[in-house]
C-alpha cells in the first residue's frame, strides 16, 4: 500500500485521468473530491462490496434455477 500525506486542497493524480483532492478535514473525517472520466465507476468500499455480493448471489441463483429447470425437463 502506498501511503501519502496531503494537506487541505492538495491532490493526488492516478494515471492521466483521475485526480483526488482533499476538500475538507473535520476531526477524524476527510472529504475527498474525485475527478475521473464518467465511464469509471467510483463507490465507497462498503457499497462496492455490497454490489459484488449481490452480483454473486444473482449469478448463483441463476445457476441453481437452471439446474432445477433441467431436472424438471428430465422428469
Amino acid at each position: 500500500m502506498l501511503v501519502l500525506t496531503r494537506k487541505l486542497q492538495e491532490a493526488i493524480k492516478i494515471g492521466e485521468n483521475i485526480e483526488l483532492t482533499v476538500l475538507s478535514i473535520d476531526g477524524d473525517q476527510v472529504k475527498l473530491g474525485i475527478s475521473a472520466p464518467k465511464q469509471i465507476e467510483i463507490h465507497r468500499k462498503e457499497v462496492f462490496l455490497s454490489i459484488q455480493e449481490e452480483n454473486d448471489q444473482a449469478a448463483s441463483t441463476s445457476i441453481n434455477t437452471f439446474k432445477a429447470l433441467k431436472k424438471l425437463k428430465n422428469t
